[in-house]
């Protein structure tokens, strides 16, 4: 966060309260998915959408004048967790499944890189903002754009025909018919999609938080670090994209599993570096890693929104969504307390090997995930 420095310069406040405001951020993100769902399902787009960008304008608008850690806690942690998660994934996957069939997956995968694309847009300007002008202007300025884009989000976007979707209304009516909050808690490709989503994330957050200081810990300089971190962030964005593509040509049990081979031959080579340090481990891991990071998430949204087509698509998978917050809180504090108890990260990456390896199995166990296409 381009904020961090100044308002540590300003107030005082150490970097962990600072950085905590990203942990309330996240959990505030997953467990509203479910709510925003409902809303979505219930009020429609306009409104889901309306509301999440006043949140943001308000956020930012009101952060401009923050003297103290819970008003930036409050406005930056919680308003702008809500404001994302009405802007996000979970009713813009209900949206495309309303337009795409076939391409789904690929839609589905554009959607997640633009958010991506986003911050590559927009964090450069407004660390022009802050240096320009400070950190009580840029905040400002980013609540007057926004609450203006919730005025033409609002009055001017044509949600009705958005909303409408491209399908039959016989298919949509069958489709609302089966698929309730309810119905699905009885579906095995619920709970599969949500046992992937959830352990994946233990798995991956165990490790990711730590990378940095693993790489560190091996020997390698904080310059070489942070740069391998940054490179798995690329190819992680290069996977997101890519991944609709390749499932729709290879097959979703396919693709999903080999990424999932590919995080776990990941794992492997970050035990062979904690023991053998070398640049060539080092650059063969950030390859598997990074280029198998960003699949899952398309290939478990399109799943969802498929499988699940109908009124109701948006809750179901705001439950789904909610798992992975779950998880990535559950493992990045247990991947911190392993290497606390034993002083070295071994453990923790074999217990996130554990955890790749249960995300990997619905997709082999559950028939309709097996053969899903």
């Amino acid at each position: 966060m381009v904020f961090l420095v100044p308002l540590e310069r300003e107030f005082g406040w150490t970097r962990s309260e600072l950085a905590s405001v990203y942990s309330i951020y996240l959990v505030v993100n997953g467990f509203t998915a479910p709510l925003v769902g409902l809303l979505f399902d219930r009020l429609g787009p306009r409104w889901v959408y309306g509301t999440g960008m006043a949140c943001l304008g308000a956020a930012f608008f009101f952060a401009a004048g923050i003297s103290t850690l819970w008003q930036f806690y409050l406005f930056i942690g919680v308003l702008v967790g809500i404001g994302v998660s009405m802007n996000g994934m979970v009713p813009a996957s209900a949206l495309l499944a309303r337009w795409y069939r076939e391409r789904l997956s690929t839609a589905i995968g554009i959607a997640y890189a633009a958010f991506g694309a986003g911050s590559l847009l927009f964090v450069p300007l407004t660390q022009v903002l802050v240096q320009e002008y400070g950190w009580r202007a840029a905040y400002r300025a980013m609540g007057v754009v926004l609450l203006a884009l919730m005025v033409v989000v609002i009055l001017f976007i044509p949600w009705g025909r958005f909303a409408a979707g491209a399908r039959s209304e016989g298919r949509k009516a069958a489709a609302d018919e089966k698929w309730t909050f309810r119905a699905a808690l009885h579906s095995p490709v619920f709970w599969g999609l949500l046992q992937v989503f959830f352990c994946t994330s233990i798995g991956m957050f165990s490790v990711i938080v730590q990378l940095v200081a693993f790489f560190i810990h091996a020997g390698f300089s904080p310059l070489t670090a942070a740069s391998a971190f940054g490179v798995l962030g690329l190819l992680s964005a290069l996977s997101v994209m890519s991944s609709g593509l390749v499932s729709e040509r290879f097959g979703f049990r396919q693709t999903i599993s080999l990424s999932f081979a590919g995080t776990g031959s990941g794992l492997i080579v970050l035990l062979f570096l904690d023991a053998f340090p070398s640049a060539a481990l080092l650059g063969l891991f950030v390859l598997l890693y990074g280029l198998c990071m960003g699949v899952r998430g398309p290939i478990v949204s399109t799943v969802c929104a498929r499988y699940f087509a109908g009124r109701n698509v948006a809750t179901i998978y705001g439950i789904v969504y909610a798992s992975n917050a779950v998880g990535a809180a559950i493992g990045a504090y247990a991947g911190g307390l392993l290497h606390d108890l034993t002083g070295g990260y071994r453990v923790g990456l074999g217990f996130s090997l554990l955890f790749i390896v249960l995300a990997a199995l619905p997709f082999w166990t559950v028939p309709a995930l097996r053969s899903f296409r």
